[in-house]
């Protein structure tokens, strides 16, 4: 199988995940976020190759495989990477909740409350 579709498919992920992160909207950066993340996992995996080989396992008697194996690292990397995304995504979607909740909004411009409107701008230097 070849890389192509991933490859595509890796960069479609990496834009919408851009073009959500872009947004105004708590929620849409949470899912952009996530979409991002996973376009993560699918650019390791694919930089790994995808091969249909053996498992890496040697046989008794020998110091190296015997033939042609498969790459493990990039699949423990994804699996590493996931559980590390996941964990993420649940903090973030906790804290997005909690701001819903004592703001009423999930609109990022009307989430200012640090920066009174009447106040004028902060210092721009020192």
């Amino acid at each position: 199988m070849t890389e192509t579709p991933f490859a595509i498919l890796t960069g479609l992920f990496f834009a919408v995940g851009i073009y959500l992160m872009l947004s105004k909207h708590i929620v849409r950066i949470v899912i952009g976020v996530a979409v991002f993340g996973n376009a993560v996992n699918l650019l390791i995996f694919t930089a790994g190759r995808l091969l249909r080989e053996a498992a890496p396992i040697i046989p008794p008697g020998l110091t190296a495989p015997d033939g042609p194996v498969a790459n493990p690292l990039p699949q423990a990397l994804i699996l590493t990477a996931i559980v590390i995304s996941f964990s993420f995504l649940a903090f973030i979607l906790v804290l997005v909740f909690r701001a819903y909740q004592v703001m009423g909004t999930d609109d990022t411009p009307r989430m200012r409350l640090a920066e009174p409107r009447e106040g004028g701008l902060p210092p721009l230097g020192y």
